[in-house]
């Protein structure tokens, strides 16, 4: 029996992985052939630590507990990195996986990967060839540098196929298979809409805007915070705002003395991050989306809901040439010009992105399994 070892760390990895642990199960309950048979065993970082930014997202999307829990905590990037690395390290030591899966681009990804690839491991890199051509995101150079010492590259759209072909990757390597963030939407979907989350805060569908806001060019320096409060204040007038409260923006509202400011503003509901299952009702009912994260792009544009990309780049181009998905410059009358225009038209999405059927996990399985590791 051939051994797999899937990494998370951060929320959307969950996401990511969870459909290619259901798929590696189904293989072993119903393939025959010895040689298709895979344990898929999943490390976790430890890298997003709060309940709701990890444990309840493995309940949510019905995961097993990690087999292993290597507790890094939060750190800076090169802290963090060091300590996935040393503590995966002994994991690979122990368990000797014949291939590593990496998802995404958070600090886990790059750091297990250099531990695979320095113990002669193959890597599958699941949402390969990404680029948003930004190097100040700490994204980017992990998913530049991912896609380097991978082996295997598994990828969700077009774009990122021209990339890792430009990059020298080898094309026999690369998989078209979908998106594993829609497989987990499409999975979570029914719970979701039983969800009470809009009834216990006195929300309907339509009447609020959701907003995510984390990364730190919009949320690390008071001018940004700022701005953002100008922005709030401006949409509050014509609609409720809910707002989930990254634990990174938090800790920057209270270093910069403006938590309490933001939390006077009318119409605005301040919360804690929400589980998956809240998140996602939350998402379907929102008339619109404001956010700086880069799989709720993926996730509105599967949902038709329209949304404002608080960014200049985005690594996933497909939500705006087929979604409803506009990346807009985060300047407080260009926000504010964008809102206007949702408000009075509301984008649709043209077409869903090829493949997002909610079968990605499965294809990978399968690829893992009958042509990587056969």
């Amino acid at each position: 029996m051939k051994k797999v070892m899937s990494i998370v760390g951060a929320r959307p990895n969950f996401m990511k992985v969870a459909p290619i642990h259901r798929a590696f199960n189904s293989l072993l309950q119903s393939e025959f052939d010895e040689k298709a048979q895979i344990q898929h065993l999943i490390v976790h970082t430890g890298q997003h630590y709060d309940f709701n930014m990890s444990d309840a997202f493995i309940r949510d999307l019905e995961l097993p507990k990690p087999d292993y829990f290597l507790g890094v905590g939060s750190a800076s990037h090169s802290q963090q990195t060091s300590k996935i690395m040393i503590e995966f390290e002994k994991v690979i030591e122990k368990d000797k996986p014949d291939l590593v899966i990496v998802v995404g681009d958070v600090n886990s990804t790059i750091a297990c990967g250099l531990v695979a690839a320095k113990q002669l491991i193959p890597i599958a890199h699941v949402e390969a060839g990404l680029r948003s051509f930004d190097r100040t995101m700490p994204e980017e150079i992990n998913r530049v540098l991912t896609d380097t010492i991978s082996t295997y590259h598994f990828i969700t759209e077009k774009s990122a196929y021209i990339n890792l072909m430009k990059e020298g990757a080898n094309s026999e390597n690369i998989f078209f298979v979908g998106n594993t963030m829609i497989d987990s939407l499409i999975f979570a979907k029914n719970k979701a809409e039983k969800s009470d989350f809009l009834k216990i805060n006195n929300l309907e569908n339509n009447e609020y805007v959701l907003v995510t806001l984390h990364r730190p060019s919009n949320v690390d320096n008071r001018d940004s915070l700022e701005m953002f409060y100008d922005v709030f204040e401006y949409l509050s007038k014509s609609k409720k705002i809910v707002f989930p409260l990254h634990p990174r923006t938090q800790k920057m509202m209270e270093e910069f003395d403006m938590l309490n400011k933001f939390k006077s503003l009318d119409n605005l509901l301040m919360i804690e991050p929400l589980n998956y299952i809240d998140f996602l009702k939350c998402m379907m009912g929102a008339y619109f989306v404001m956010t700086d994260s880069g799989g709720i792009q993926e996730e509105t544009t599967y949902l038709d809901i329209p949304c404002l990309t608080l960014r200049t780049t985005t690594e996933r181009p497909i939500t705006i040439e087929l979604g409803c998905n506009c990346l807009i410059n985060p300047q407080s009358e260009i926000i504010k010009f964008a809102i206007n225009s949702f408000l009075n038209a509301r984008p649709k999405r043209i077409a869903m992105p090829p493949l997002w059927d909610g079968n990605a996990g499965k294809r990978i399985a399968r690829i893992i399994s009958h042509n990587i590791l056969n």
